[in-house]
This record gives structure tokens, sequence and C-alpha cells, in this order.
């Protein structure tokens, strides 16, 4: 079975969220930090945030002349902060070796820090109307049960790039539309626990022709956050957000007293990522705001 292009067109012309980074005289650079903030982060807490770093640093130079410190404070509570450290390397990368200018080939950009095969496929279909298979878990998800009858997508696997590719229309505009489509029909109509098949604008689904089989094998289990490592690592990156400088131990203490020795770890791995430094006289700061990185938690 395939996916009818018409009917996902149409729909999507009529339904697609008002995104911000969808929206025209929106470049190539601003597209890349969408999709970069987009990743494991929900739209609604992307939005303003990345609506501010547009407004601050409009072009890769102006954000590869901020320091790491300045970009991880504007990163605020996104989560997975190592994301904006990629961003500025990839920003000082493209204002050095680039002319300021996001390139428009997958190989390329494949080639920049911090950008993977999603993001470099992401960045050449929406920013440059590229023909090329975007391949995101809602994608995978409503190509299992629209093309497969499978309720769910299983593990990542290369022919799921091919599905895409076997499914995109010819023409360029409409291929790069179909994408994104695809992409929204997963986000909003097709989701993962409660898809909406009444809303649904496929005139054939294979899922629904067999009857909604069930998932093979067990549930996903929902990662809880409460009581991680990144619960504590998050409380330790926003004491030195809000702080305007370096600060002693103390400070990062009294944030997680309750297990002094997983708050121990939490700050040795922040060191090792180097989204963390510890300056010579033994305060803790944001990369770039210490003296002497790469000491650990206890040196």
């Amino acid at each position: 079975m395939t996916i009818d292009p018409d009917a996902l067109l149409t729909w999507y012309r009529a339904e697609a969220r008002d995104l911000p980074w969808r929206r025209a005289g929106v470049t190539a650079w601003q597209v890349l930090m969408s999709e970069i903030m987009l990743q494991q982060t929900p739209v609604v807490r992307v939005a303003p945030i990345w609506e501010e770093w547009v407004r601050r640093w409009p072009v890769p130079s102006l954000m590869a002349a901020s320091s790491q410190a300045d970009v991880l404070r504007a990163w605020g509570k996104l989560g997975y902060p190592r994301r904006a450290m990629r961003l500025h390397e990839c920003a000082r990368v493209l204002a050095t070796d680039h002319a300021d200018e996001v390139p428009t080939d997958v190989d390329t950009l494949l080639s920049l820090p911090g950008i993977g095969d999603y993001t470099a496929r992401a960045v050449a279909c929406f920013a440059y109307g590229q023909r090329v298979p975007v391949v995101d878990t809602n994608v995978r998800r409503v190509i299992a049960r629209a093309v497969h009858g499978r309720a769910d997508q299983g593990n990542p696997a290369r022919r799921d790039m091919d599905d895409v590719a076997a499914l995109l229309p010819r023409t360029r505009a409409r291929a790069a539309t179909f994408s994104a489509a695809v992409m929204e029909l997963g986000a909003t109509v097709c989701t993962a626990r409660s898809p909406d098949c009444d809303r649904c604008p496929l005139p054939r689904c294979a899922w629904q022709e067999a009857g909604r089989p069930a998932a093979m094998g067990e549930r996903r289990k929902v990662q809880k956050f409460a009581g991680t490592d990144r619960q504590v690592r998050g409380k330790l990156m926003a004491v030195l957000r809000e702080a305007p400088g370096p600060v002693e131990r103390p400070l990062l203490d009294i944030v997680w007293p309750q297990d002094p020795g997983q708050r121990d770890r939490a700050l040795d791995s922040l060191l090792v990522d180097g989204l963390v430094e510890q300056t010579v006289d033994g305060l803790f700061a944001l990369a770039g705001e210490g003296a002497e990185p790469g000491l650990t938690a206890r040196g």
C-alpha cells in the first residue's frame, strides 16, 4: 500500500500548525537551530526560546562571537545542553568556513559539528526544498501503519529511508511539502498512544484495513525523570546559568543534599562533557567562564 499524496497535501495545507520556523522569511540557519532544539524537546517549550535566539543570533557569526556560557544560559531549560554546545561550534564553522551560510546539500551538512543524518536531511528539505527523505519517529510510525499495517514502527533501520524515498512525489516542491505533511500527521493525528483515526486524511490505511492489530512485543516504558542523574544535572546547570560568574561548591551541594554521591557523579559528568569548568581556585562555572577546564568535581 502507498500514501495518497494529494489527500495528505490537501489536509496539510488546511491543518498544519502555525509553527514559527515554518513561516516565510525564515533562513536555513534558523531552520537548523529549530531542528537542533526540537530533538527530544516538545514544540511548546522550543518556540519561545527559538524566537529569542532568532532575534539574538540571526546569523551564525553572531552566535560564534558569543561565549559558550552565553549560549548555555540562553538555552535555559530545554534539556540536553550538549546540543547548545554543538550548535555553538557549528556556528563557528559556518562563520569561518562557509561565509556565514548553511550548506544546501546533505553531504556537506553532515560534515558540520553536531549535525547527524536526520538534521542534515531536515535542513536540506525544509530550508532548501530538496527532494530527500526525512525520517523521524513520527514519519516511521505513519509509514508503519499506513503502508505496512503495523501498529508501531519498531527499531530504526535502513529500510525506513528507502520507504520514505519511494513515497516522495517526483517534483521537488511537492516532495518537500509531503515530507513536512507526513511528519505533521504523525505528530498530531497518528500519534503513538492515541491515534485519532477519525481525523486522518488518508483514504486508505493498511493498519485500519487489517483491523488495527496490536503492537508486537512489550510496550516501551516511559523513562522517568524525577530522581535521575539528568534531573540532578539540570539542577546544577540551573545554578550556574543563574549566577553572574563562577560559584563556590556549597552553592551546588545544596541543590541535591539527599544523595551526595549522585550529586558528585552528576557534577563529574558535566565536567567531563565540557559543560562545566572548574577554576584554579576551585570555583565552578559554565563552559567558557572558568580559567582551567578539565578538572574533576573532587579535584
